[in-house]
């Protein structure tokens, strides 16, 4: 036998053995490796964390002087 330890993947653990993951807001069971480690389904982590706004829809024309001497 070798020294070495066995190298266990914990994401691709069978369901049975898997520990249930609740979210942290809703209660309903994650499934996605992503959101089992921020412990939030995608639709209760977009309520919290809104994406930010459009810099583009924000931007206008603005009316200009022009410029003395030219």
């Amino acid at each position: 036998m070798s020294d070495e330890p066995l190298a266990i993947d914990i994401d691709s653990a069978p369901e049975a053995t898997r520990r249930r993951v609740r979210c942290r807001l809703c209660g309903r069971l994650l499934t996605g490796v992503e959101s089992r480690r921020t412990g939030l389904g995608p639709s209760c982590d977009a309520k919290l964390h809104p994406p930010g706004p459009d810099i583009r829809t924000r931007r206008h024309e603005v009316d200009q002087d022009t410029l003395p001497g030219t």
